[in-house]
């Protein structure tokens, strides 16, 4: 089998085993279903891109979500210089869960309030990764993680709905 064909095949079990994982960076940075697609398909680019290059001096999922999180920061970044940044409107097909979870949906808006800063640390927390693993995804402190993460939880109880 040629390199080329098997860095391919190993590229798509990388993708499927870490579909979610990006899937809930672009969501989270997403006003609506097509924009979580074109995030989706600018992740897999720049995953692609990178795939050579990575030396798994981290977990896979790590590397994955740093480059989903940079990815999706950077397109938020571009849109807030173009226009100010529309408030978070779901495509209640997105994830089919939250209509059947109001709590999670109001937390999803709120969520959406945050920087995008904010927005990726509290997504990591959300998914139990350890604060070591969130450490090493942004680029901080385990201290400054744990620091971080006392303001957005206390940011969060004070956005209204």
């Amino acid at each position: 089998m040629k390199l080329k064909e098997q860095q391919e095949r190993d590229f798509e079990r990388l993708v499927q085993r870490q579909r979610q994982t990006i899937y809930s960076v672009c969501y989270l940075f997403a006003n609506e279903r097509q924009q979580a697609d074109d995030l989706f398909q600018e992740v897999l680019i720049r995953l692609w891109k990178g795939f050579g290059n990575f030396e798994g001096r981290s977990s896979e999922k790590t590397w994955v979500y740093r480059v989903a999180l940079n990815t999706c920061v950077t397109a938020n970044q571009k849109q807030q210089r173009s226009k100010d940044l529309l408030p978070l409107e779901l495509d209640k097909d997105f994830f089919a869960e939250d209509e059947r979870n109001p709590a999670a949906l109001r937390l999803h808006k709120r969520i959406g309030k945050l920087h995008p800063f904010d927005r990726a640390l509290i997504l990591l927390w959300l998914e139990d990764l350890p604060y070591d693993e969130i450490a090493a995804i942004l680029g901080i402190s385990i201290q400054n993680v744990s620091v971080r993460l006392v303001r957005v939880r206390e940011k969060l109880k004070n956005i209204t709905d």
